[in-house]
């Protein structure tokens, strides 16, 4: 995989490509589907296929207040995005000045000069340009003057909701089987993991506290899933990137005075043993035990607890 922050970063030799368009926040099935489009016509013409993607989301830069969170880093992005068969991504570093290039500067300077697009592929409701003035209509008008074909690809997934804001209801609502609808795949949060309180460790059952800035995060509760190891590993106890079977608390830890901040802490089941501090981790949500509660003292806490973990496990299909 192959990530450009520029146009002056894009190989002069690349060549005619398939592009694909797009915020891809999720890179939900729906967006999967523009992907693997673009890759059965790239690889019936011999192209390679570019994801081009924008950071931050415009609406960051057009109308702050109203941004949504967004559901997946920029690392993440690519990988998913690659996964589902792009050999490049492309992040353009949206501005106010980008968004003032009308629709046929922002196909001349991206599409036809930079990456040489023989064809292009996006969702039917693809919109681009000064004001949105662009949409897909405007790329085929531009296709065939110029040198390109264009698919617009109906994203409504029939009775499957492919959609980020949906995404982003489910996960709200703590729903996160919903979310995995969506998604194709269990919604995950990636972070640093660093130390907390280590108030679980006090109570036998460890935390990985991982923090995950400004992305979005299922409803506070507690929820069965998986942790991988993303980062290089050197322990020798356990596979970098094998998925361990996690019991996961979001939330401010109503039961202890003075915590504020929202922590996504994964405890993973039977290790006491793994030191995790400094290690980029993947933590997948499966499915919801429970919401938020306040407890009267520690020992109904850790009865709760030793009950979530049997739930985790039954959740995974480990009894």
């Amino acid at each position: 995989m192959r990530v450009w922050h520029s146009l002056d970063e894009i190989p002069a030799d690349l060549g005619r490509t398939a592009v694909v368009i797009g915020n891809f926040d999720g890179v939900h099935l729906g967006h999967q589907h523009v992907v693997r489009t673009a890759r059965e016509i790239a690889d019936a013409d011999g192209l390679r296929v570019v994801a081009v993607t924008f950071d931050p989301h415009p609406m960051a830069v057009l109308r702050p207040d109203h941004a949504p969170v967004t559901l997946t880093d920029l690392d993440s992005r690519a990988r998913l995005l690659t996964e589902a068969g792009a050999d490049d991504v492309f992040v353009i570093r949206f501005s106010r000045e980008i968004a003032a290039w009308t629709p046929e500067e922002f196909i001349e300077r991206i599409l036809v000069d930079g990456l040489h697009a023989r064809h292009v592929v996006v969702g039917a409701n693809f919109r681009f340009g000064n004001r949105a003035a662009g949409d897909v209509a405007t790329l085929e008008r531009a296709g065939a003057a110029g040198d390109f074909v264009v698919d617009g690809i109906a994203l409504d997934g029939g009775p499957q909701v492919w959609s980020s804001t949906y995404v982003r209801t489910c996960l709200t609502a703590g729903d996160v089987e919903g979310a995995a609808e969506a998604l194709g795949r269990p919604y995950s949060v990636t972070g640093v993991v660093v130390e907390g309180d280590k108030r679980g460790r006090e109570l036998g059952f460890p935390t990985a506290n991982v923090p995950v800035g400004a992305l979005a995060v299922p409803a506070d509760g507690v929820y069965a899933g998986w942790l991988r190891v993303l980062a290089d590993a050197d322990a020798p106890d356990f596979e970098p990137g094998e998925p361990m079977p996690t019991a996961i608390s979001i939330g401010t830890n109503p039961t202890f005075a003075g915590v504020r901040d929202r922590r996504v802490e994964a405890y993973v089941l039977d290790r006491t043993d793994l030191d995790l501090y400094g290690r980029r981790v993947e933590v997948a949500f499966v499915g919801r035990i429970r919401g938020m509660v306040t407890f009267d003292g520690v020992d109904a806490l850790v009865a709760t607890i030793r009950d979530d973990v049997d739930r985790t496990r039954s959740l995974l299909g480990l009894v």
